[in-house]
């Protein structure tokens, strides 16, 4: 393999890379005794979030420890919402807690100040010239209905039950936070790869509460509205999806969103993937309890997804990796996936 090339750009492209390229969701995160002590020197993870150095150190742990092929920005989803005005907390042990919105008057009073999101850029310009050569820099934001989920209910504690409610009972309210978050959005992602990402990722981790004609609607729409805006001032960015527990919803979002490249859960049989991999390029799906468990039964379901899956396949997870995995467990995948010829 040329020094230059960079398997997942290659695969993304269309190409057959020197090695099945991988990379996975959380890869920063507390499972690495690393990342645990840089979090400490943090006031609270928004702080975390938007200190540069911090961040561009737990985005370049991951690879200083394992031998992977993209580095993903160290940030959140719900950055953007911060970004709009509304209150954000990250509360140790409950997760992140906004200030729910109740009524369109709430709607209309934001105003998207990209300043405050300039710390992210700066991370990625200084995690970019660190990066091993082969090594692909991914950025990412948040699907626009997941976003406007916690946006609505404040937290994913209920199940986003006030959000579900919107979506039935005041589709037009929703129609118009999502028609703000998409315009923020893409000028956040486009930012990004201003500032030196290759890649974007868009992950849309609350999907599967929506069904029929509400996915089409909130989910499908709203990403393909995303993905045109960026491409109309980046049109050679690649795009992966995750559409979360997506279900058998997964085949309309690959042909109607406008990705380049499908996330996929654990929760999809191998032979429902190979039928998606027929319309579009996938990344997964292994499940993360196996990566935490280790050992014999997670090497069997790695080697089956790369048997079933490749060569033209980016290995990951169909989430991301829990707290409890042991670090020797992600190497050793490293190793399995590796070991295979693209």
């Amino acid at each position: 393999m040329n020094k230059t090339e960079k398997p997942i750009l290659e695969v993304l492209a269309g190409k057959k890379p020197a090695r099945v390229p991988l990379w996975f969701m959380r890869q920063a995160g507390r499972y690495l005794p690393e990342y645990r002590a840089l979090r400490a020197e943090a006031k609270n993870f928004l702080h975390f979030c938007l200190t540069p150095a911090l961040a561009t150190e737990a985005t370049l742990q991951p690879i200083k420890r394992f031998d992977l092929d993209a580095a993903i920005l160290f940030a959140d989803i719900l950055l953007i919402p911060h970004a709009l005005g509304q209150k954000l907390e990250f509360k140790e042990g409950e997760g992140p807690a906004l200030e729910p919105l109740t009524d369109d008057k709430s709607i209309a009073g934001m105003k998207f100040d990209i300043s405050k999101l300039l710390p992210v850029f700066e991370t990625v310009s200084k995690v970019k010239p660190a990066l091993p050569q082969k090594t692909a820099l991914i950025g990412f934001c948040g699907g626009p209905w997941t976003v406007a989920a916690y946006m609505i209910d404040g937290t994913s504690r209920n199940q986003f039950s006030h959000a579900k409610s919107w979506a039935e009972n005041r589709p037009e309210s929703l129609d118009r936070l999502l028609a703000t978050l998409i315009e923020a959005s893409a000028d956040y992602l486009c930012g990004q790869i201003d500032a030196g990402v290759e890649i974007i990722q868009i992950f849309e981790s609350w999907a599967g509460l929506l069904q029929g004609e509400d996915f089409k609607r909130f989910v499908i729409k709203p990403t393909k509205e995303l993905i045109g805006r960026v491409r109309q001032k980046h049109p050679g960015i690649p795009v992966i999806g995750f559409p979360r527990e997506a279900g058998a919803q997964y085949r309309d979002y690959a042909l109607e969103t406008g990705v380049d490249c499908m996330s996929i859960d654990q929760h999809v049989g191998l032979d429902q993937a190979r039928e998606l991999q027929k319309l579009k390029l996938l990344q997964g799906n292994l499940d993360p309890l196996l990566l935490a468990k280790g050992g014999e039964e997670m090497r069997r379901a790695a080697e089956a997804i790369l048997e079933k899956l490749g060569p033209s396949h980016i290995f990951n997870l169909g989430h991301g990796v829990i707290p409890e995995t042991p670090p020797e467990n992600v190497a050793r995948l490293v190793e399995i996936a590796h070991g295979r010829k693209a």
